[in-house]
């Protein structure tokens, strides 16, 4: 996984999974998911990422069962 953000732009993707993107979706303003063949996410952008999420914060967790 990969999360990159593009301050120029203000945009965030974050890459679930490197995989060929067989369809892009619209699921609301402002953010686009791109999919696999089979459906499953493989990223996702967020444009005026700045205003929709807490960009300067960022933390990662992996937490086992």
């Amino acid at each position: 996984m990969r999360i990159r953000y593009f301050s120029s732009t203000d945009t965030l993707f974050i890459e679930l999974r490197d995989r060929p993107v067989a369809e892009t979706r619209d699921p609301g303003e402002n953010t686009v998911l791109d999919v696999d063949a089979e459906g499953n996410i493989c990223a996702i952008t967020i444009e005026h990422a700045s205003e929709r999420a807490d960009i300067p914060r960022f933390s990662y967790e992996q937490v086992t069962a």
